[in-house]
C-alpha cells in the first residue's frame, strides 16, 4: 500500500462513517452557502455559527441579496459572532461577486482569491468544498493533524510554513473530488479526534501510523503557546458598544454607548477603532449608527 493510499483510505473511511450532518456540506449546498460558511467558521466554534448561518442564507440566499442591502444590515445580522469586520468583508465579496460575475460565486480558484477579503484558506476551501477541485486547504485543524500524523510534533509552527503546504499538496489524492473529500475529512479529524487538548488518540483511524504517538507523544518544546482572553478586552468592549447599535432601530444618542463600559478611555479608544474599521457611523448631528 503506498503512502498516499495507507493515510486517505482509512481517513475517508472514517469520515463517511463518523461526519457531522452540517448544511453547508449538504449536497443542495450552494458555492455561497459554503462561502458565507467558511467565513464565519473562522476563529468561530460550529455550535456558534450553525443559527447564524441558517439565518444569513434564509435572508441573503444569493450574493446579489445581499449585495442589495447597507453593510450594516450585515454588521447587525452578524449577531454575536465576533470578529465583525468579517461581516463587512463577506459584504464586500457579495458585491464584487454581483459585479464582476453576474451573482455567481466564480468556481476558479484565482478569481475566488481576488474577492474582496478572500485570503489564501478560503478560496482554497470554497474551491474544494463548493466546486470539488484538488487544493491543501489548511486551516488549524488540519495543520494539527499532520504535525502529529507526520512531523511527530504535537503542535504546528505558529506560522504556517512552506514546509506545510507542499506536504499537504503532497498528501492529495490524484483524483480532485477525492481531494476535496480527503480536505473535508482531514479538517474533521481534528476537529473531532485530534484535538488541541484532549486528542481521542483511541479513536483515531490512523493511529498505528501517527509518527507522534509513536515516539510517545512528546510534550510541545516550542514557543509558550498562549491562550488568548476576552474579558475586559477591547475586543468585548467593541462587542458591548456594537450590541447597542444592532439592537436598536435608529442612531443612538452617545450616553447610550457610554453606559455599556465604565473605562472611558478604553471606551473612546474602541469606539475609535470600530470607527476605523468601517463598523460604526458617526453622524453629524453627534449619533452613532452602524454603516448605511
Amino acid at each position: 500500500m503506498n503512502t498516499e493510499s495507507a493515510l486517505t483510505t482509512p481517513i475517508l473511511a472514517w469520515y463517511d462513517a463518523n461526519a457531522r450532518d452540517l448544511p453547508w456540506r449538504a449536497p443542495d449546498a450552494t458555492p455561497w452557502g459554503v462561502l458565507v460558511s467558511e467565513i464565519m467558521l473562522q476563529q468561530t466554534p460550529v455550535s456558534r455559527v450553525l443559527p447564524v448561518w441558517e439565518a444569513w442564507t434564509t435572508r441573503w440566499p444569493t450574493p446579489a441579496a445581499l449585495a442589495a442591502e447597507p453593510s450594516g444590515e450585515a454588521v447587525r445580522a452578524w449577531g454575536r459572532l465576533g470578529y465583525p469586520r468579517r461581516a463587512l468583508r463577506l459584504h464586500e465579496a457579495a458585491r464584487a461577486i454581483t459585479e464582476r460575475h453576474g451573482g455567481d460565486v466564480p468556481s476558479s480558484h484565482a478569481d475566488l482569491l481576488a474577492l474582496p477579503g478572500i485570503g489564501a484558506y478560503t478560496a482554497a476551501a470554497v474551491a474544494s468544498f463548493a466546486f470539488r477541485q484538488r487544493h491543501a486547504v489548511l486551516d488549524t485543524n488540519v495543520r494539527r493533524v499532520l504535525a502529529r500524523l507526520l512531523s511527530g510534533a504535537e503542535y504546528p509552527p505558529k506560522s504556517q510554513t512552506k514546509a506545510e503546504v507542499e506536504l499537504a499538496e503532497s498528501l492529495l489524492p490524484l483524483d480532485p473530488p477525492t481531494a476535496a473529500r480527503w480536505a473535508v475529512a482531514v479538517m474533521e479529524l481534528g476537529a473531532l479526534v485530534c484535538t488541541a487538548r484532549s486528542p481521542r488518540c483511541v479513536d483515531c483511524p490512523v493511529i498505528d501510523r501517527c509518527t507522534w504517538q509513536l515516539s510517545g507523544r512528546p510534550a510541545y518544546d516550542g514557543p509558550p503557546r498562549r491562550g488568548q482572553t476576552y474579558a475586559g478586552t477591547d475586543r468585548q468592549c467593541r462587542g458591548r458598544l456594537l450590541a447597542v447599535l444592532r439592537d436598536a432601530e435608529h442612531p443612538v444618542e452617545k450616553p447610550a454607548l457610554d453606559v455599556v463600559w465604565s473605562d472611558a478611555v478604553q471606551r473612546e479608544r474602541a469606539l475609535d477603532t470600530l470607527i476605523a474599521d468601517g463598523l460604526v457611523d458617526p453622524l453629524e448631528d453627534g449619533r452613532y449608527a452602524l454603516p448605511g
